[in-house]
């Protein structure tokens, strides 16, 4: 397929500058701090990147709705929609990054800062310039002219907890048809991911004297024995599962932290495994946790030790579009990319639980993602603009024209 997106665009004179420069959105974007973090110490609001959304997208005369999310204090979501109808274009992405080190960097990672072709700053990737892309892709339309809606979606805390997709999606509204979220993907159309899931095993034995093993019962060695079983568990799930469509095409399950006990001579009282597992689509959350609960119990059932098994978080739904659908179909043929599958979990998976068809597709890299220097390059940003200015004439200018 023949890529149609480095045509450069340029500026009509039928419309007045009602926001900032791309340059001096991103700018802004980038200087306004909103990491999101399961540590308390790290983490912030999101609110002053909502307000500049919200003005900029008020100024292009969309109807917004600032929504703050139960529970989480300082935590908002934006809705912005204009036209009406109910097959419209959604457009998507998250308000948040991950926190950083900023003397591991170059330069001011709140500052973008230009090098060697390359935007450089905190979420020029992933994924604020994104927003800036799809602001300044949007005010040369004429939206006073939708047959169908599009809709501007940005939420919270995508990096930690999901809190804001899952907030959208508890609103059980229909907000379009069409959606296409701007994660890093080069500008390559990826149309299903693998779910994440970090769950925690804890067991609780009895501490005593090391002298005598009698006195107690061992947490450690009682691990010893979930390893086993989680690794066996492993080993039976990628022989059940594959999909050639991933890059790793099994799912994967990482044995990432273990803590227990707390001196040589003590036995063990207490002793905690996370890992975190990948499912490919088809593979349910939940049905996995039963699954090894019921492992786990037959394994500790006569152990004499206390057991439970925690999920670190609700964990990040598996996703996959079919490849048929219209959002994918339009992205491969603007890119002329084949859509694809990815590793890193996205908020896709509650677009789709609205009624949406969701394909993922943005500038930068994943590989630029949550690192020093973190940046988008120059190259990536013509082309998606024109490839947001494309979707928005085929679903909401011109739709089945």
């Amino acid at each position: 397929m023949k890529n149609s997106l480095d045509k450069k665009v340029e500026p009509s004179q039928n419309h007045p500058m009602k926001t900032p420069p791309f340059l001096d959105m991103l700018s802004a974007l980038v200087a306004a701090p909103s990491v999101s973090s399961v540590n308390p110490a790290w983490d912030m609001s999101n609110t002053s990147v909502i307000e500049l959304l919200d003005d900029w997208l008020s100024n292009l005369g969309f109807r917004t709705e600032t929504l703050e999310i139960p529970g989480h204090p300082g935590k908002t979501n934006l809705i912005a929609s204009a036209g009406s109808g109910d097959q419209g274009l959604v457009l998507s992405g998250h308000t948040d990054t991950v926190p950083f080190d900023a003397d591991k960097w170059s330069s001011d990672p709140l500052r973008v800062t230009e090098r060697n072709g390359r935007l450089h700053g905190i979420g020029t990737a992933d994924m604020k310039g994104f927003f800036a892309v799809v602001i300044e892709a949007i005010r040369e339309l004429p939206l006073d002219q939708l047959k169908q809606p599009l809709v501007i979606l940005a939420t919270a805390d995508e990096e930690s907890n999901m809190c804001g997709a899952k907030s959208l999606r508890d609103l059980h509204r229909h907000l379009g048809r069409h959606a296409m979220i701007g994660e890093p993907t080069s500008l390559k159309p990826i149309h299903m991911h693998k779910g994440i899931s970090m769950e925690s095993v804890r067991l609780t034995g009895q501490s005593g004297h090391s002298s005598n093993p009698d006195l107690g019962v061992n947490a450690l060695e009682g691990m010893y024995r979930v390893l086993g079983e989680v690794i066996r568990w492993r080993e039976d799930l990628q022989r059940r599962y594959q999909n050639p469509a991933f890059a790793i095409a099994v799912p994967t399950l990482n044995l990432g932290h273990i803590h227990g006990g707390d001196n040589p001579n003590r036995i063990c009282g207490h002793c905690e495994l996370q890992f975190d597992l990948r499912p490919l689509p088809g593979m349910r959350l939940g049905d996995l946790r039963n699954e090894l609960n019921g492992r786990l119990d037959s394994l500790l059932s006569d152990s004499g030790l206390q057991w439970e098994l925690v999920p670190v978080f609700d964990g990040i739904p598996a996703m996959e579009t079919p490849r048929d659908a219209a959002i994918v179909q339009a992205v491969e043929q603007l890119t002329g990319e084949p859509a694809g599958a990815v590793a890193f979990g996205t908020e896709g998976p509650y677009l789709n639980y609205l009624g949406m068809q969701t394909a993922i597709c943005g500038p930068g890299n994943i590989d630029q993602a949550h690192q020093p220097d973190e940046y988008i390059p120059l190259e990536h940003i013509q082309p998606a603009i024109n490839l947001i200015q494309s979707l928005v004439r085929q679903f909401c200018l011109e739709p089945d024209s």
